[in-house]
């Protein structure tokens, strides 16, 4: 039973005994807290950086109050501590939960993604609604588990893919359904991602640990390694025990628009390409626990309303085919990446963020007269959204039960991206061993969604889930 759902009802028999009251929350009067109405009662972990944001995002709403605070680094924190000085403050995300899980309503989660499972399932577990950043999880197993999870407990939750609450996807998808580019056959992805160094050997060298950082807490489940400033910040996502790379990065923001508008669900098959880098001479470097520097990603899909179809994704500089209705000098998408939708009656193109379709050629769009309106639009930010749906019931754009199989299948291409990299070498070779016919693991990887199991290559299955530290088990 919803939290709202109580208070109106505690507030009925109140009023029906002619009580005089005043709402308070529950942990001053003891039990589980219901929250009143008009404000949501929030432990929020991970509060620098992209956090910092959705704090601010939060706070705009004025309908949300900061119980406790947590990050592991002080100084990446300083600017949401200082705007929220009554909140309490901890590294320790279990600091939270112990001390707080009868003050808070809800959790907020933009930690890097190796730790965005085992942060929220605890307090999702215990009935808080959840607003985790994209994407959902590190991999695929820890997506299927959220959606499971919130499905159980009946609570609220978001995945932070903002443009899911955006105007522009819902214009896309009324494109889309009144059959303006009729049935669309496939869709090209792309990023400007990564933006951030990526592909180089492994790191061995130790750094000193900022002293405002506990080194320990961020590695959170990931194996205990030395500490190095190129880690740190922003630059974790182009390792693999961090990270999930560019695909993981910018999928859940450029891939959910066709995802949404297709009616898409799990691919059945995945292939990938990435740039090879190169340490010397003919000799291949080690990068095996980095993302590529570039890789292109082929999905394949079933469609109930438009058949097979193919996803491609493109990222670190390469791009799909610019479509010859493209007149010259002519953008794809926004400077971030786009997509680009063919089907049998034209092509549609979308930006990265905002969502807003238009068609080619762009003459096209001069006689164009859209279909009517038949998607209710949000009014209110994606935060705000959820905020709203926590406090007063209703639906969220991207609540678990979809971000969580968007997650996989964006997740879905890092394991063609790992299958590519992987290499199994043979007869006493070594990796920078050159043969002319050791062709890198390019494969296409065969997917049942259903039994969340790849059936051609089982070595891949080991990148379904993780392994996780001593003591972070989820």
């Amino acid at each position: 039973m919803h939290y709202f759902m109580k208070r109106r009802s505690f507030i009925k028999k109140s009023a029906a005994a002619g009580a005089a009251f005043t709402i308070v929350p529950s942990f001053v009067l003891g039990g589980n807290h219901i929250p009143p109405s008009d404000t949501l009662y929030i432990g929020a972990v991970g509060v620098g950086g992209r956090g910092g944001g959705v704090v601010n995002e939060l706070t705009a709403t004025g309908k949300v109050k900061f119980v406790a605070m947590c990050d592991v680094d002080d100084k990446m924190a300083k600017n949401s501590y200082n705007a929220h000085p009554k909140a309490k403050r901890y590294k320790d995300f279990r600091k939270v939960y112990e001390n707080h899980l009868n003050d808070i309503d809800a959790i907020m989660v933009a930690t890097p993604d190796h730790t965005h499972a085992v942060i929220s399932l605890p307090f999702m577990k215990e009935k808080k609604h959840a607003y985790v950043e994209k994407p959902l999880t590190h991999n695929i197993k820890e997506a299927r588990m959220m959606a499971e999870i919130a499905a159980k407990m009946g609570i609220t939750t978001q995945m932070g893919n903002q443009g899911a609450s955006g105007d522009g996807i819902r214009l896309a998808q009324e494109w889309i359904n009144a059959g303006v580019i009729g049935k669309v056959h496939r869709v090209d992805c792309w990023t400007n991602r990564p933006v951030w160094p990526q592909g180089f050997r492994s790191i061995t060298e130790k750094h000193p640990i900022p002293d405002t950082l506990d080194w320990d807490l961020w590695l959170g489940p990931a194996a205990h390694r030395d500490y190095n400033s190129n880690y740190l910040p922003f630059k974790w996502r182009g390792f693999w025990d961090f990270g999930t790379g560019g695909m993981g990065d910018m999928g859940c923001h450029i891939m959910e628009t066709p995802f949404k508008t297709l009616g898409l669900k799990f691919p059945y098959e995945a292939e990938a390409s990435c740039t090879t880098v190169w340490s010397g001479d003919f000799v291949e470097a080690d990068y095996k626990g980095t993302c590529p520097p570039s890789s292109i990603v082929r999905l394949k899909f079933d469609t109930e309303a438009h058949g097979d179809l193919s996803l491609n994704w493109y990222d670190g500089g390469i791009m799909p085919d610019l479509p010859p209705e493209l007149a010259d000098g002519e953008k794809p998408g926004d400077g971030g990446g786009g997509s680009i939708f063919h089907g049998s009656e034209g092509i549609m193109i979308t930006d990265t963020y905002s969502r807003n379709p238009r068609l080619l050629p762009a003459q096209r769009m001069k006689d164009f007269t859209p279909p009517a309106q038949t998607i209710k639009r949000v009014e209110t930010t994606h935060a705000g959204e959820w905020v709203e749906a926590c406090l007063n019931g209703g639906a969220t754009s991207s609540p678990f039960s979809y971000g969580g199989p968007l997650t996989e299948a964006v997740l879905m291409g890092n394991l063609a991206i790992k299958a590519y990299q992987y290499k199994v070498l043979k007869d006493g070779k070594k990796l920078g061993d050159w043969d002319p016919y050791d062709y890198p693991g390019r494969r296409t990887i065969k997917w049942d969604g259903d039994a969340m199991k790849v059936t051609n290559y089982e070595l891949a299955n080991q990148w379904v889930g993780r392994e996780y530290r001593k003591g972070w088990e989820i």
